[in-house]
């Protein structure tokens, strides 16, 4: 009897442990599916809150959605954490610890993450600049937590760690309103520098995405092998930049021919000389050459 007494007694505690336990466990699934659903929701209301308010750069909404996310789940693990008993102080000096040993184990991360915080504070470009960063260029889509997101002028999706453009040279090619164009077209040295200089700068005054300010200029660029090079120069909207530069090329051809003009290409010419001593040295051998007869026997 009193063994089974014993095994009894022993049930029960297993019996009120486990349910302890899993109650336990329960409000901490509770609290974790709480928190996460609630994390997602509060990223979401502040993306859109931001969305609201006028002024604020697109490449900082994200930033501030994900951070508030983030800090959203590090409460939540703090309270799953006490529904086991751990104690707060416990709970922050586990914190800490993680946070050393992650930092460690993923230095490459926090750079990511400091980087992150150096671009949106510096800000050397904005969601929809075109950038080049020593060889990574594409249009930015999305600065995040730890990489920027672009895309690349023929639709290939590009997806960079922030320190890899932190440490590295930045072009921005749209943070300016204007850009300088330059169109270089080569004439024969036959043809009167003038009169192709004319025509090249009425077709600059023609089209009305060349500013008049700074004015446009046509210049010797340079004496070159097979042609006279000629730029032409001018400025223009950083939105009109690529389609101007295509269209000018274009015309530059169609008005000098339809002036007269010929645009040369890479020649080379051959100039064979005959030298006198060459031939001296070939009929002194055609005389001392022996002659040839044939006898018949």
């Amino acid at each position: 009897m009193e063994n089974q007494d014993q095994y009894i007694e022993m049930a029960r505690a297993f019996v009120e442990v486990a349910i302890g336990y899993g109650l336990d466990l329960a409000g901490a699934l509770v609290i974790l599916i709480v928190g996460w659903i609630a994390a997602g929701w509060a990223r979401s209301s502040v993306r859109r809150a931001l969305d609201r308010v006028p002024g604020i750069d697109d490449t900082l909404k994200p930033f501030f959605a994900s951070t508030v996310r983030y800090v959203i789940l590090v409460f939540v693990l703090v309270a799953v954490l006490a529904q086991f008993g751990v104690e707060t102080t416990s709970i922050i000096a586990m914190l800490g610890g993680a946070a050393l040993a992650i930092g460690l184990a993923l230095q490459g991360t926090l750079q990511n993450i400091a980087a992150g915080m150096m671009l949106l504070l510096l800000r050397p470009f904005r969601a929809g600049d075109y950038i080049d960063a020593e060889g990574l260029g594409g249009t930015v889509n999305e600065i995040g937590l730890f990489t920027t997101r672009m895309s690349t002028a023929d639709g290939v999706y590009r997806e960079v760690p922030n320190s890899m453009l932190w440490n590295r040279a930045i072009t921005n090619y749209s943070r300016l309103p204007t850009r300088r164009l330059d169109v270089t077209v080569g004439i024969s040295y036959a043809d009167d520098i003038e009169t192709a200089s004319a025509v090249l700068m009425a077709l600059l005054e023609s089209d009305e995405r060349v500013h008049k300010e700074p004015a446009p200029q046509v210049l010797v660029q340079a004496l070159a092998d097979s042609s006279v090079n000629l730029m032409m120069r001018c400025w223009t909207s950083t939105s009109d930049y690529w389609a101007l530069l295509f269209e000018l090329n274009k015309a530059a051809k169609q008005r000098l021919e339809a002036a007269g003009f010929t645009i040369p290409f890479p020649q080379r010419d051959v100039h064979l000389h005959e030298v006198k001593a060459a031939r001296a040295v070939r009929s002194t051998s055609a005389r001392k050459a022996p002659a040839t007869s044939s006898r018949r026997k």
